[in-house]
């Protein structure tokens, strides 16, 4: 994500309510299988592409 810039005599205000216990450990477990599914497919690619055979005539 990028740093949004606000325009002059604009403010940008955001009032979330706090997350939950419940919510936050949901979260966080999203986030954590995400990163393990991201990482299962670049260890497959990477394995992929270094099984390839390079043919010379």
């Amino acid at each position: 994500m990028g740093h949004i810039k606000e325009p002059d005599g604009i403010d940008f205000i955001i009032s979330g309510k706090p997350l939950t216990d419940k919510e936050r450990k949901a979260i966080s477990e999203f986030i954590k299988a995400d990163k393990e599914k991201i990482a299962r497919l670049k260890l497959r690619k990477a394995k992929s592409a270094n099984s390839k055979k390079w043919v010379t005539t």
